[in-house]
């Protein structure tokens, strides 16, 4: 009942429609109900954006049903208000917005504190391979708000609304002033700007090995400063990397604690990387993995 969107702690899927719709009433008084039908092949609780992707689908739903005035920023927005005010998780808005305003073939660029974007194309000769570790994972139950806090404790330390204005020579120059841990989760942040900007350049030059390094770095980040890895998740990143080299990347992908790896494979490399997989993972871990041969698709408000 539209009249009574509260909580549901027994049957979690179903608050991300009520929350996604109290956001939309919020701005969109005219609604009403409808009888929906849900499915879906994103897996969920594997870190591929499942809800955000269940968000942005519930109000394009609606705003075909009633004639809205929506566009891909307004669904992110949504969707987002969503997680953080109804669902709980303090998450930004990435996979909300590359699910409502992504380009088919291409990676996106996002700045997410003015929310302006770039794309670039995906080159035709690397595919998007991602692997589930199947080590569930669940961002509201896990640490995610408190690394989402300890960034933001540095960022008022030099006195920032967000780590995306503090430089690399800022933070090293405070080093001396900051607890270690909330350090070592900047760093990772601040790097991790520097590396989506490498990547932008790397993929519109066709750069192959500099995907690579931003990739390796990516993880290696995640895992040594973030702290959001698993023995799983790392052990196939350096199966995949054994076999990538410099031809490709992989990293995990997602909010971390589980999940899966996303790996930028080239085409002529697809089969051996899923034989590799599958005859290792299981073997070192006791999992059975979960391959999926991926492509950027367009998004429901492009």
């Amino acid at each position: 009942n539209l009249n009574d969107l509260s909580f549901d702690q027994r049957m979690m899927w179903s608050n991300y429609v009520k929350g996604t719709l109290q956001s939309l009433k919020n701005k969109h008084h005219e609604i009403n109900g409808a009888n929906l039908v849900v499915f879906g092949n994103v897996p969920q609780g594997a870190g591929l954006s499942s809800s955000a992707s269940f968000e942005i689908a519930i109000v394009k739903a609606f705003a075909s049903l009633y004639q809205l005035d929506i566009d891909g920023i307004d669904a992110a927005l949504i969707g987002q208000q969503a997680e953080n005010d109804f669902v709980g998780c303090n998450c930004g808005i990435m996979d909300q917005l590359i699910s409502a305003m992504g380009q088919q073939g291409h990676a996106m660029l996002l700045d997410c504190k003015d929310l302006s974007f770039e794309d670039a194309p995906i080159p035709d000769d690397l595919a998007i391979l991602i692997v589930n570790s199947n080590v569930k994972r669940g961002l509201v139950d896990s640490e995610y708000n408190l690394r989402r806090q300890q960034c933001e404790q540095v960022a008022r330390y030099f006195d920032k609304s967000a780590l995306r204005e503090v430089t690399m020579k800022m933070l090293n120059s405070a080093k001396d002033h900051i607890e270690p841990v909330l350090f070592k989760r900047a760093r990772h942040v601040i790097s991790e700007n520097d590396r989506t900007y490498a990547s932008l350049d790397a993929l519109r030059n066709n750069d192959i090995s500099a995907i690579s390094a931003a990739m390796k770095g990516s993880h290696a980040s995640m895992r040594d400063d973030f702290e959001v890895t698993t023995k799983e998740i790392d052990g196939l990143v350096e199966i995949i990397d054994a076999v990538l080299g410099n031809e490709g990347g992989v990293r995990m992908t997602g909010g971390g604690f589980g999940g899966c790896v996303v790996a930028l494979v080239p085409t002529a490399m697809i089969e051996q990387v899923k034989e590799v997989v599958n005859s290792k993972y299981e073997t070192e871990f006791g999992l059975e993995p979960s391959i999926y041969l991926c492509t950027a698709t367009q998004g429901a408000f492009r």
